[in-house]
């Protein structure tokens, strides 16, 4: 499982990191100690674990949970307690008090590890036998069959789904969203991601989707015309 740890405190993510290093189903990816460049990384990279600490300037553990896609398993850490019941709330795999100890942090992966297996072989079964994907959108989970879905866009720290002429959306980045999707979609610019058979008409800038004109980014141009080819 890929992890980050997110602290901005230098000795709570070495301890963090040298607690990983004795299991080895965790990969520790990238720490960052600033909230807001480890939002910036998720928007682009799918991460199965955070620990997260909720106290940090400019940009809260709690306020950053809040941001990221529900697939991702938060481990809250923190020096106060008062923040439990706060992490809860936002369906926290566990919360660990500091200073950590390694038989508590054992106890978080064992929790981690339960959790993430559910999860994964729920997804093989997916994978397996169905051509639909589940998008939680509000307090509403949308079952869409992938063949409907004409592109997809960005849209700060959420994914529009088009379906059909309607838009549902849902709290993931680009990444995650094609970590869900088959052969069919490919991505286009940064904030675009089109569905092979919907498209109408192609230039060297921009694919036609019924109504809607789509531009081709810069990176993305000799790809996008190769595969059109």
């Amino acid at each position: 499982m890929k992890v980050i740890i997110v602290d901005d405190e230098p000795k709570a993510i070495a301890l963090i990191a040298s607690y990983l290093t004795h299991f080895s189903k965790f990969e520790l990816v990238s720490t960052f100690r600033n909230g807001l460049k480890a939002l910036e990384f998720l928007n682009t990279n799918v991460i199965d674990v955070i620990f997260l600490d909720i106290n940090m300037p400019h940009l809260s553990g709690l306020s950053l949970s809040k941001m990221i896609s529900p697939n991702t398993s938060i481990v809250f850490t923190t020096a106060y307690s008062e923040h439990a019941l706060e992490s809860y709330e936002v369906n926290a795999v566990d919360y660990l008090l500091k200073p950590i100890s390694l038989d508590r942090f054992s106890k978080a992966i064992t929790k981690l590890t339960n959790t993430n297996s559910a999860v994964l072989k729920s997804n093989d079964i997916h994978s397996e036998h169905s051509k639909t994907i589940f998008i939680k959108s509000g307090l509403e989970t949308h079952q869409i069959n992938l063949d409907a879905i004409e592109y997809i866009q960005k849209d700060g720290n959420y994914i529009n789904y088009f379906v059909n002429g309607k838009k549902i959306m849902g709290r993931q980045s680009i990444a995650e969203a094609l970590s869900l999707l088959n052969k069919n979609f490919f991505q286009i610019q940064k904030s675009y991601i089109v569905n092979f058979t919907k498209i109408d008409s192609v230039s060297s800038d921009y694919v036609v989707i019924g109504e809607n004109k789509i531009p081709i980014g810069s990176q993305f141009k000799s790809f996008v015309l190769s595969r059109l080819k």
